[in-house]
């Protein structure tokens, strides 16, 4: 059993930030593998489903990006599960647009979601960081980052969730390197 969380902030305004990155790789992860509907819990809605053989509950934490770990921190708690079998999806500034990478510990390199995660359930989840690009200076990170995705964005950003989804199998095997090679893979064809 493995606990899948998507970051983002809750609510129709937030939809198309780029910040809310994670809470779209979680809904067409759970549109693509049909996981049930949505049930609000855990401070949130939560969503199970199998990926293969293994049965992931996924989380949308509602209490804004900067109290994510809470949300988590309780439904870790009711499913008995411990840090290492936590995936977290967010966007990551650091990487360019529309690349992924997966890494397991670290900082939360001034990500909010990530620091409150840190704290409530500690560093060493799972991370799939969905890259944003970084505006250039620090002065625009934040409306770059809390900005909606632009039009010419929006087929690649399509393509990409598709293929998160599409390959998710890998993550839920615990082979994130083939993960992100097959993810590569599709994303140049």
């Amino acid at each position: 059993m493995q606990l899948w969380v998507g970051l983002g902030n809750p609510g129709p305004q937030y939809a198309m930030h780029r910040h809310n990155v994670g809470f779209m790789a979680a809904d067409v992860i759970a549109d693509v593998h049909g996981f049930a509907a949505p049930v609000k819990k855990f401070q949130g809605w939560i969503q199970d489903g199998r990926i293969g053989s293994t049965r992931i509950h996924l989380l949308k934490p509602g209490t804004f990006m900067n109290e994510s770990g809470r949300s988590v921190r309780a439904a870790m708690d009711f499913y008995k599960l411990d840090t290492p079998d936590v995936t977290v999806f967010y966007d990551e500034l650091d990487l360019i647009p529309m690349q992924v990478k997966v890494k397991r510990g670290g900082g939360a390199a001034g990500h909010n979601g990530i620091r409150s995660m840190i704290q409530h359930i500690g560093e060493d989840f799972r991370r799939v960081r969905i890259g944003i690009g970084h505006p250039g200076h620090k002065d625009r990170v934040t409306g770059h980052v809390l900005g909606n995705y632009h039009k010419s964005e929006m087929e690649p950003l399509i393509d990409l969730l598709g293929a998160i989804a599409a390959e998710a199998s890998w993550l839920a095997e615990g082979n994130d390197v083939r993960f992100q090679c097959d993810l590569a893979l599709r994303l140049q064809a």
